[in-house]
């Protein structure tokens, strides 16, 4: 079941794409403020208690409607995977923005594609040239397939029905959330979302870093990942793009010009700079590592069948 689920959202999405930012992180979004304002007390423990409420809560909702569409019918159970993942995965979340400024590389215009990098990442480009585009376009593609692929796919997989691609969604978004509010209010609330969101994504990073590596140059990808991740400000997330930097054999990271400022950036991976080129081979790791996932989905599937 898992498997036909997500081959049939892989399909839905490439002929209806999802608009995630309205639909999804929007509303989700709003969610997780409300929760916040009802019990941002500034305490450790309100923010467990406001966590279970805002995640676990409709999670456990979400696995006990599967159970009772299950037990009528497992086709019931389908549908609701399909609708749940659909609206929690997907590589067109980021992939329009990445194609977009890959084409005004390729035919030249700098302007456009620094405007759409800034659009995507909501951060200052100018000043910016191709290498600075193409490094930061490459980072925001791997960080964005681990995020609305590979680690929800994998929690897909690891709890009953949609339970699992729910509880990745909404404990990202939660975090996200919460340590905005507190960083202006400088109080507890938010640490236990940041806990419980690192123990979530600790087995999906180093599960698309394997990924990475097993699809790409293994061994600049091992050496890499053991080596550079700490010097990364978000070490976790270090962890995916060190693999992916140095599978691809490209130089990410490294100071970027934005605005009137330099901001100084750990160096990641191995190998050339970054340019359009390395552009279209990072599209090309990424769909290799899901075959790779699809490929392992399908031979866990076809055992238990044996079994």
């Amino acid at each position: 079941m898992s498997l036909l689920s997500l081959i049939a959202v892989f399909l839905i999405e490439q002929l209806q794409p999802l608009d995630y930012r309205r639909v999804i992180a929007e509303p989700l979004g709003a969610w997780a403020d409300f929760i916040e304002s009802r019990f941002n007390a500034g305490a450790y423990r309100h923010g467990v208690l406001a966590w279970c409420l805002a995640a676990l809560l409709p999670v456990l909702l979400v696995g006990l409607v599967y159970g009772l569409l299950y037990s009528l019918s497992p086709i019931f159970a389908l549908l609701l995977n399909i609708g749940v993942l659909y609206l929690t995965m997907g590589f067109r979340q980021f992939s329009h923005h990445y194609t977009d400024i890959q084409l005004a590389l390729n035919l030249g215009d700098l302007e456009r594609a620094r405007q759409l990098l800034g659009e995507w990442q909501a951060r200052s480009t100018s000043g910016m040239n191709s290498e600075d585009i193409a490094r930061l376009s490459i980072e925001g593609a791997l960080a964005a397939s681990h995020r609305h692929v590979f680690a929800v796919l994998l929690w897909f997989i690891l709890l009953p029905g949609p339970c699992g691609a729910l509880l990745y969604r909404l404990s990202l978004i939660v975090r996200d959330r919460w340590q905005a509010a507190d960083a202006a209010q400088h109080n507890d609330f938010s640490i236990f979302s940041r806990q419980v969101f690192g123990i979530i994504d600790w087995l999906p990073l180093r599960a698309t870093a394997s990924a990475f590596a097993i699809v790409g140059d293994f061994e600049d990808a091992a050496y890499c990942w053991r080596t550079q991740p700490a010097q990364w400000p978000d070490r976790d997330l270090g962890v995916v793009l060190a693999a992916g930097a140095g599978a691809l054999g490209v130089q990410l990271g490294r100071p970027v010009a934005e605005g009137v400022e330099v901001s100084d950036r750990a160096e990641l991976g191995l190998g050339d700079p970054a340019d359009v080129e390395f552009m279209q081979s990072a599209v090309g790791l990424v769909w290799r590592a899901t075959v790779l996932w699809m490929l392992l989905l399908f031979l866990l599937g076809l055992a238990s069948l044996v079994g």
